[in-house]
């Protein structure tokens, strides 16, 4: 039996105190007014050399001067047509005295002097009231341009806090979820390597009850806009009202509708790791077949219930706060992220267990076969990845293509960083067969691609909320470490509620002299 340390549980519980002070800090340091915008964006300007917020931040000064420049050509145009005017009415005075010989009094009331002049006054009034209208408008048009960018940033800014927790919270809970496909996978295989394992993968899907419950908090934050949450766009209603092409997928995207998927996805889901963990329990305790039987049977059944709500669980939770742009092989891209980084997790773990002095039965050969999988689902995410890329840059279709020229301009380090991370160092550390037997080896490429992983859902969900406002502050780091505590106390505590070999398997001895 595995008997939690307590260092380690302490260090959970810094982790998840330390996270969560951090996560609040985050939210009190949020902008509450245009007047806090306006201050950000100036120390941005400032910072940065004015920079893409340069044009933005001034606006209200460039206003100002095309409005004083526009009134001061009015007032030149009024002083030209002044003089015009009083020229006319000179030269009228004057053709009136020659040809009706009255006196000056008599011409100052005559009814035909008087009629012109008005008439070309008025005329080119005309004129210099266009001109200053148009000085007008100009000052109004940048002045409400600036105002609605002020607000967007607000919106902006006050996403991230939520953004970096909803990152951080899907991340770990789909890490479950990885683990937990993995598991069904080798169920319904049969697979007679991997029964060794099998307490440590139940223990990495333990997290998913928790972390689902988190999760669909945060759904229900999101759906109905608590404390300035808007990470879905389409959940706005004013939004919709002046966006046809939402109101398209309005069918799909509306908010009763998603939490009713979400929940029957959560729900079916740790219903069957609630099943097949029992069932699992009692075949060791009772060495009676028949449980291993319904275990085969759950794990088909879940197989198939996983690969469809998994598709949609990305086009909901990931995909729509694009809703504008679609990918159809979302679904298996957003799989193969959390597919190995699940896959990453059973192996560290099991490398920990085994430094400890437990587990003694996983040779060299078991962490060979678990390091082929990081390996081979690393390329198999990079092939997802490229093909994504690819076909959308080549066929440079606007409605496709601004979702990678947003992160390319935006997002460049992180964007092409994950992916050094995510295939570059895995392809080089783990293709030598030698080196997926190497525990330092294994260990530091789990590390890389796990921060990899976490930037590819960074990428996927910041660029849509926080725009070019992104920066791995506060927030983001309390967030990660505030999981990561819980995740590491759920997930070790689960593996002292039984022993860590299934000795009910019937593959279990296969797997104790496996070899490869």
């Amino acid at each position: 039996m595995y008997q939690f340390s307590s260092k380690l549980k302490t260090f959970s519980f810094i982790l998840m105190v330390v996270g969560a002070l951090g996560i609040g800090y985050g939210f009190l340091t949020t902008p509450k007014t245009t007047e806090d915008v306006e201050k950000i964006l100036k120390e941005q300007e400032a910072h940065h050399g004015g920079g893409h917020h340069e044009a933005h931040a001034t606006a209200e000064h460039g206003s100002t001067a095309h409005a004083e420049e526009s009134h001061a050509n009015a007032d030149a145009s009024a002083t030209t047509i002044s003089h015009e005017v009083k020229d006319t009415l000179t030269s009228k005075l004057h053709a009136s005295e020659a040809h009706t010989s009255v006196d000056s009094t008599t011409v100052a009331h005559d009814s035909s002097v008087v009629a012109i002049a008005p008439v070309v006054s008025n005329d080119d009034s005309n004129h210099n009231e266009v001109v200053v209208t148009k000085a007008k408008e100009i000052a109004v048009d940048h002045a409400a341009e600036h105002k609605e960018h002020v607000e967007h940033v607000k919106h902006q800014l006050q996403n991230k806090p939520w953004s970096a927790l909803y990152v951080a919270c899907i991340f770990f809970m789909l890490i479950a979820v990885g683990a937990l496909a993995f598991y069904a996978i080798q169920w319904a295989a049969q697979a007679g390597w991997s029964p060794i394992v099998f307490r440590v993968m139940e223990g990495v899907s333990s997290y998913l009850l928790p972390g689902s419950i988190i999760f669909f908090v945060l759904l229900l934050m999101a759906a109905f806009h608590v404390n300035n949450n808007h990470i879905f766009v389409w959940m706005d209603e004013e939004v919709v009202k002046n966006d046809h092409l939402i109101q398209g997928k309005s069918g799909f995207l509306n908010v009763p509708f998603f939490l009713i998927r979400a929940a029957i996805f959560l729900i079916g889901w740790n219903l069957y790791r609630f099943i097949s963990r029992k069932n699992s329990i009692k075949l060791d305790e009772t060495k009676d077949l028949s449980f291993f039987k319904k275990n085969y049977k759950a794990a088909a059944t879940f197989l198939v219930f996983f690969i469809v709500s998994e598709s949609i669980m990305s086009w909901d939770w990931i995909m729509s706060v694009d809703p504008h742009w679609y990918s159809t092989l979302f679904g298996w891209y957003v799989f193969a992220s959390f597919f190995v980084s699940g896959i990453t997790v059973i192996t560290l773990i099991t490398l920990y267990l085994k430094s400890k002095g437990l587990l003694p039965q996983v040779n060299k050969s078991h962490i060979h076969d678990l390091a082929k999988f990081m390996f081979g689902i690393s390329i198999f995410w990079t092939y997802l990845w490229f093909s994504q890329f690819m076909l959308m840059w080549y066929s440079d279709i606007p409605e496709e293509i601004t979702y990678f020229i947003t992160r390319i301009e935006n997002y460049n380090l992180p964007f092409f960083g994950m992916v050094a991370m995510n295939f570059l160092f895995p392809l080089l550390i783990l293709m030598n067969a030698d080196f997926k037997r190497l525990t330092w080896v294994i260990v530091m490429a789990g590390i890389v691609i796990l921060a990899g992983h976490y930037l590819d859902f960074y990428n996927m969900i910041m660029p849509a909320t926080v725009g070019d406002q992104w920066f791995i502050g506060v927030s983001e780091i309390s967030s990660v470490l505030f999981f990561l505590g819980l995740f590491i106390f759920v997930v070790f505590t689960s593996l002292t509620k039984t022993s860590l070999v299934s000795e009910g398997n019937p593959y279990i001895e296969e797997s104790k002299h496996f070899h490869y």
